[in-house]
């Protein structure tokens, strides 16, 4: 089975945060404020993932990876060449590799383990930063619309893949179907089901929200993400344990 754990879902956090602060900036169309608030946001969740793993489970390369992904966060915190950008997630790529190894018990667990755990990591990104980003426009509201777009499409092509990976044997299926039990008498399992489907349809409203031409819809579409980051943290967080 697969071990959940604070430390890992913090690092997953900071990491898929900041690949999205690259897939924002790379065409160089936002303010410096925003990669500084971005950086700043996830480094501190890197540090309290790093914190988290030496404090009750010490994972060697997990946790000296979340400490250089904050370290390098902050070394280019200011830095204004976001290929740099690159640099914290792909470090926090590798802890986040060895995590889902060191977490699965068994060897044909592996490779399900690190696709729940590296798909969730750019799932959880994305929803996080589309929230971000809409704010932003409240700064810098003469942003184009095709940024916000853009990460809002990310979400919607990610949450497919992000249930189709917990479904995957022994998946949530299990839990629906009362093999795996969740504890609360199938509860858990219907929650995770509705947490998926919702974040899926706040996605796609989301999207069409952002078709209207006034500036409220990016507003609204804010809104909508708020809520979703909640349903996807359910999705994600809730369908992990239970299968942990």
């Amino acid at each position: 089975m697969i071990k959940l754990d604070a430390a890992t879902v913090l690092l997953q956090w900071a990491t898929g945060g900041l690949l999205f602060l690259w897939f924002t900036t790379r065409k160089h169309e936002m303010s410096a404020g925003y990669s500084w608030l971005i950086r700043a946001s996830f480094l501190v969740l890197a540090a309290g993932g790093a914190a988290a793993g030496i404090a009750t489970d010490f994972l060697p390369i997990r946790d000296i990876s979340a400490i250089a992904v904050a370290v390098v966060s902050l070394l280019t915190i200011r830095r204004k060449n976001v290929h740099l950008d690159l640099v914290a997630p792909a470090i926090g790529f590798i802890g986040l590799i060895a995590a889902a190894v060191h977490a699965t018990d068994g060897a044909s667990n592996i490779t399900v383990n690190l696709l729940r755990v590296l798909v969730g990591t750019v799932f959880l990104g994305a929803v996080s930063d589309a929230m971000l980003l809409g704010h932003w426009y409240l700064v810098q509201p003469g942003m184009p619309r095709k940024l916000i777009n853009e990460i809002t499409t990310a979400v919607i092509y990610m949450w497919p893949l992000e249930v189709v990976v917990l479904l995957l044997p022994t998946g949530m299926i299990s839990v629906l179907n009362g093999s795996v039990d969740d504890g609360w008498n199938g509860v858990l399992g219907w929650f995770w089901l509705a947490s998926a489907v919702v974040t899926g349809v706040l996605a796609l409203v989301t999207r069409a929200a952002l078709k209207e031409r006034s500036y409220s819809a990016v507003m609204a579409a804010t809104g909508l993400m708020y809520l979703a980051i909640l349903t996807a943290f359910c999705t994600d967080i809730v369908g992990r344990a239970l299968l942990a």
